[in-house]
């Protein structure tokens, strides 16, 4: 009987490259192709000249294009990694999950608490639940992500042409996207926008933090202020960029931060709403809008709010 353990060791593959992979880093299409496989191994076997192109030795940085031959040396495998199976219940919440789909894109409501990228500590996520629910579809790659905890629209390309296109669209701020999410404490301002540099920390406990800082990237946020109820405030939220935890940092930065948020929240208000079964963090991606990568219209989502949202909403008491 196998164990998680033992590895598998494939033979010799050539892959042809198509417009899929074109453009990719070799690094990247290899990450991808060599599931379970440490990153450490494959830069090795590409700096030994064990990974070729086109009979000849390139860089982990080659961008590789259409027409191009890979050759990827035998390399162990772990079983356990390379052939555990996707969670059944998230593949069914997943196929309930999709707002959109056509050849190019898909538009998913991600559930809360699913991360979008599976990795360490995480046994099923978004994009490895898609691709066992499409087995058959050769390009699924996330345009951008959303935090664990955060629900709402999620978009993924079928292509990479599609997702060069896409990317674009996002380096270059011209996707709209707003979020709703209900902060702790009442509110007293209608409207405000948060206009503080963001900046990737590292904590002494090695939590990953984004802090504001001078040092940091430029980053705007839109607060405008929906309902007041007793103890929070029900808000969209606009963010004019894309940083990393910015609209989590910012809402701290009001002093009043979103509910749940158990990285840059408040510890006690956190605790008060858990003993109402308050229990996940209250931010949503609410709609996501920006030009279809191949027809080029205006394309618009919108994604129905999760259950602890209506639940908040439809139980506490607005003034």
């Amino acid at each position: 009987m196998k164990t998680e353990q033992q590895t598998i060791a494939p033979k010799v593959q050539w892959v042809e490259i198509t417009e899929d992979n074109s453009e990719q880093r070799l690094d990247n299409f290899l990450i991808t192709r060599l599931k379970g496989v440490p990153k450490s191994c494959i830069y090795r076997i590409v700096r030994k000249g064990e990974v070729r192109v086109n009979k000849g030795r390139v860089d982990v940085k080659y961008r590789l294009a259409v027409g191009d031959i890979v050759r990827i040396p035998p390399v162990r495998q772990s079983e356990n990694e390379a052939q555990t199976p996707v969670n059944k219940t998230v593949t069914n919440l997943l196929l309930q999950s999709i707002l959109y789909e056509d050849e190019a894109i898909l538009v998913i409501n991600k559930p809360p608490g699913l991360a979008v990228h599976g990795g360490s500590g995480v046994d099923s996520a978004v994009i490895e639940g898609l691709r066992d629910i499409n087995p058959d579809q050769r390009f699924l790659e996330l345009v951008h992500r959303l935090d664990r905890d955060t629900s709402g629209c999620l978009l993924i390309a079928k292509k990479r042409s599609a997702l060069r296109i896409l990317h674009e669209q996002f380096r270059e701020d011209t996707v709209s996207k707003t979020y709703l999410a209900i902060l702790s404490g009442q509110w007293a301002k209608k409207e405000a926008v948060v206009n503080q540099p963001l900046l990737k920390n590292v904590s002494k406990g090695g939590e990953r933090m984004v802090v504001i800082s001078q040092q940091g990237k430029k980053s705007e946020t839109l607060f405008k202020r929906l309902k007041l109820y007793q103890e929070a405030t029900l808000v969209q939220v606009a963010p004019k960029t894309g940083r990393t935890h910015q609209i989590r940092v910012h809402a701290a930065f009001l002093n009043h931060p979103i509910i749940g948020d158990e990285r840059y929240g408040f510890d006690q208000a956190n605790k008060n709403f858990k003993t109402k079964g308050y229990k996940r963090m209250f931010l949503h991606a609410e709609t996501l809008a920006f030009n279809h990568p191949v027809t080029g219209n205006p394309i618009k989502f919108s994604a129905p709010l999760p259950q602890h949202f209506n639940n908040f909403i439809g139980n506490e008491k607005e003034i």
